[in-house]
């Protein structure tokens, strides 16, 4: 019963769009292309957060991906300390979006 429960939350999730299919490596290539991994690393923090700690502190957010993609659209200030985030208005906005979904998903 119990992995029932689990498989149909799953398909829940699936169909509500909460869990996204992610191209990691692709993911990857924007991170590097777009100066991400200057300040960000995947389990440390440089300028930036971690992403793993940003994943963590959105986690139970079901609005994350969507806060994620306004702070990596438009920047932000004192989420993370007085360093603020620089915006990345010139990135498309699929860009953007399947960089937030991969920090909210990959296996950093």
């Amino acid at each position: 019963m119990r992995t029932l429960l689990l498989l149909l939350s799953s398909g829940v999730l699936l169909a509500s769009g909460a869990v996204h299919a992610v191209d990691e490596a692709a993911a990857i290539e924007l991170a590097k292309n777009n100066g991400c991994l200057s300040c960000h690393s995947a389990k440390e923090k440089i300028v930036g957060p971690a992403y793993s700690d940003v994943a963590d502190k959105y986690r139970n957010d079901k609005d994350a991906v969507a806060n994620l993609v306004q702070s990596i659209q438009y920047g932000s200030k004192g989420k993370w300390g007085r360093i603020p985030m620089p915006p990345h208005p010139s990135m498309s906005a699929a860009d953007i979006k399947t960089l937030a979904q991969w920090v909210m998903t990959a296996q950093h």
